[in-house]
């Protein structure tokens, strides 16, 4: 699989349902698209969650959806959200959020698209 399209310009095809051989002990995240305003990346994990006390606060807004697998996801304002094979969210940027759960059999295939906002 091709781990990143920088642009337009080029073909790449990949599956996003290939999964390596072996897993790394952390979350595998790998570039689809990387532009000025846009990020599409696949993220495979197999277990791993946020650390404790840490929350994601993020520069971009991300919209994420999860291909394969069961998680968990929590907000700063104790809302959680349950995800299976299928659903999506819209997590706006710093929206403090963290990962509670990610089932590793079979893991979780995450499609998120970070989008970030010109400022003029």
């Amino acid at each position: 699989m091709n781990k990143s399209l920088i642009g337009f310009h080029r073909s790449a095809m990949g599956n996003i349902f290939d999964i390596p051989e072996i897993l790394p002990s952390e979350e595998l995240f790998e570039t689809i698209l990387a532009q000025s305003n846009i990020l599409i990346e696949r993220i495979i994990s197999s277990g791993q969650t946020t650390p404790l006390g840490q929350w994601y606060d993020q520069e971009t807004d991300e919209w994420v959806i999860l291909l394969q697998g069961e998680a968990e996801l929590s907000y700063r304002d104790g809302t959680r959200l349950t995800m299976q094979t299928g659903d999506y969210v819209m997590i706006p940027a710093h929206h403090q959020h963290r990962v509670e759960y990610t089932s590793s059999n079979p893991v979780c295939i995450w499609l998120a698209i970070h989008i970030k906002h010109s400022h003029s």
